[in-house]
């Protein structure tokens, strides 16, 4: 895998590895043995280093304003806390990457962890993407949408939202407010009448020229100024047209301009907070309990408040708060593009270097505060207050969900509780479009990033056959499994395995890993029972031929018919995306060099041609 950053010319970069190999000397040695080789050659220049196991595999990111110095810290393993004398012995070598400062080498530090995830950083164990609010400037007639992803469309993005949730309810009534059109170009390209949204007030129909495109610019131009925090402009615009129309007699016309009052006052009512003069922050603050830590993140844009999310970082242990924080704010931007004011309830480390670190990423100045009184002091506490809640909420659920895995291991004989539970389904309608689903769930909830489809696309396999699709799935899986991890040392071997089905399901999965030598996986096959349509009469089948079933009301029951039901869910929706693709499919996609915007235009050329085209007689 390449060392370079995604976005080219970011950082100048300079990379090299070195390593001691076939060492016979004891792991800590060891490993101050490679990093005093890697310390022969370098120099005092700021950069990032990467400390490497055996296999090559990445233990620690860490940037340096002089990695000389830096590095040569780690040789000294008597002083170091026991974490990291546990990371020196396993370190036989590293690769070093210089840049020009020790912004660039904070940047390049957040980027890499988020890439390798290595087991010794702090990490912001968090997979879901942030959602905006795109007001797209790519057509005479913008549309207003919700976006996720790499902002490539052309466009004003306003974010982020803390979730999908909070952007739809805007959405819904900036529908309201600015009757802007939220429909796709070839849908309001094909439109010969006004579709429902125009005939509920919620669109303003450019699509069949109901209103001018210089009126249409003007509702685009109060919606910019309404997100980018001058709703009060916006209000008072509203409120003379609504007078005027009054006045004129145009009491329809006023009843529009009321109703349009009503979406705003709507969004300022649960967007407002009460922090005036803030205009656009973020806000974080810090709870530990336990050996816990949550971190509350509040946006605010233009004086709304945009919702908030609470983060629980990983490997905290025997880190500071103020490291913590600093670490997670590092890797938060690395996707999110920070506002112009950050405030914090407590200092991160190395607040001055974050600052300008973010500031470079972004092009213009942010400012990192930690206020001690005023209305922005009593929001951070309110915010605290709120990241102490989660956490308490967090660790009452992981001490009733230890229970629940407790009562797992000893129902189904496990040698300790799972740390990685593995969910089998398949998904097929009378046997096209056939695909098998993986979940993965631990202690912690749902492990999303470790999903998997498996495209059923055997010509052994026969449609529609369930226990010919499991063998597919499962040799598949674990085949790969025994290539890249033969000795399961990374985790990514299941503790459990739970199949959606029967006995047939279950001895068909059984069989593969027989002929496979792995007869060690605990296997379980959850079946609906006799009585398909009722819950809490799902049927346990184990390898050793004894099934059973659970009160409808034990906790574990619950457990398992939720990670059945995800599994379920997980494997319809992969399902319904394959047989969407396969109804747009053209004959064209095989067709080397003919890609979506060749096919388009084919397509297009053939519609007019069609249409224009005329029978000469023979």
């Amino acid at each position: 895998m390449s060392d370079r950053p995604s976005s080219p010319n970011r950082f100048n970069e300079e990379k090299a590895t070195y390593a001691v190999r076939g060492s016979e000397l004891p792991d800590v040695e060891a490993g101050v043995a490679a990093i005093r080789e890697t310390l022969k050659t370098l120099g005092a220049r700021p950069g990032v280093y990467r400390m490497q196991d055996a296999r090559g595999d990445v233990l620690y990111v860490g940037k340096a304003r002089a990695l000389r110095n830096r590095v040569a810290n780690y040789t000294q393993v008597e002083r170091l806390s026991k974490r990291l004398q546990r990371m020196v012995s396993q370190t036989r070598s590293m690769t070093i990457v210089t840049t020009q400062s020790e912004a660039e080498a904070l940047l390049l530090e957040a980027q890499l962890i988020k890439r390798f995830r290595p087991p010794y950083n702090v990490l912001l164990r968090d997979d879901k993407s942030f959602p905006f609010i795109l007001l797209r400037e790519d057509h005479d007639f913008p549309r207003v949408q919700l976006h996720r992803g790499a902002r490539k469309i052309k466009g004003r993005y306003y974010g982020p939202f803390a979730g999908a949730g909070q952007v739809r309810k805007t959405l819904n009534a900036l529908q309201k407010l600015f009757l802007l059109r939220s429909c796709t170009d070839s849908f309001f390209n094909n439109r010969s009448r006004p579709c429902l949204l125009y005939q509920i007030r919620r669109c303003s129909a450019p699509c069949v020229g109901r209103i001018s495109e210089s009126a249409y610019a003007e509702l685009v131009s109060d919606a910019q100024d309404f997100l980018g925090g001058k709703s009060t402009q916006v209000q008072a615009k509203l409120g003379e047209a609504m007078n005027a129309a009054a006045e004129a007699l145009d009491f329809e016309m006023a009843a529009v301009y009321r109703d349009r009052l009503k979406a705003l006052t709507f969004i300022q009512g649960s967007q407002a907070i009460h922090a005036e003069g803030l205009g656009d922050a973020d806000l974080f603050a810090l709870a530990s309990r336990n050996g816990g830590i949550c971190i509350q993140a509040f946006f605010i844009r233009g004086g709304q408040n945009w919702g908030h999310r609470a983060f629980f970082p990983v490997h905290t242990a025997e880190v500071s708060e103020d490291e913590v924080l600093m670490q997670f704010m590092a890797q938060f931007y690395e996707d999110v593009p920070p506002a112009p004011l950050v405030l914090c309830d407590r200092e991160p480390s190395e607040t001055l270097l974050l600052a300008e670190a973010l500031s470079q990423r972004i092009g213009r100045k942010v400012r990192i505060e930690v206020p001690q009184r005023g209305e922005r002091a009593k929001l951070l506490r309110q915010a605290q207050r709120n990241a102490e809640e989660a956490l308490e909420r967090r660790q009452a659920e992981s001490s009733a969900q230890g229970k629940v895995l407790a009562e797992l291991t000893d129902l189904f004989g496990l040698e300790g509780p799972p740390d990685r539970i593995e969910v089998y389904d398949n998904s097929h309608i009378q046997g096209t479009n056939a695909l098998g689903a993986m979940i993965v769930a631990g202690p912690e909830g749902f492990r999303k990033n470790a999903y998997r489809k498996f495209n059923i696309r055997r010509p052994e396999t026969v449609p529609g056959d369930d226990f010919a699709m499991m063998r597919e799935v499962f040799e598949r899986r674990f085949a790969r499994a025994q290539e890249e991890d033969p000795e399961r040392e990374t985790g990514e071997w299941p503790d459990l395995v739970l199949i959606d089905g029967g006995r047939g399901q279950l001895n068909a999965a059984r069989a593969v890993l027989e002929e496979m030598g792995v007869e060690d996986v605990p296997m379980v096959g959850v079946a609906k029972g006799p009585h398909h349509g009722r819950e809490g009469r799902e049927v346990f089948h184990l390898p050793d031929g004894r099934e059973f079933t659970l009160p409808v009301n034990h906790p574990v029951l619950f457990y398992l018919q939720r990670l059945r039901d995800e599994a379920h869910r997980f494997a319809i929706g992969a399902h319904r995306q394959k047989r969407a693709k396969a109804i747009t499919a053209s004959s064209l996609d095989d067709v080397p060099g003919i890609g979506p915007g060749s096919q388009e235009s084919a397509a297009h050329a053939f519609r007019h041609g069609a249409r224009g085209a005329q029978c000469e007689p023979r």
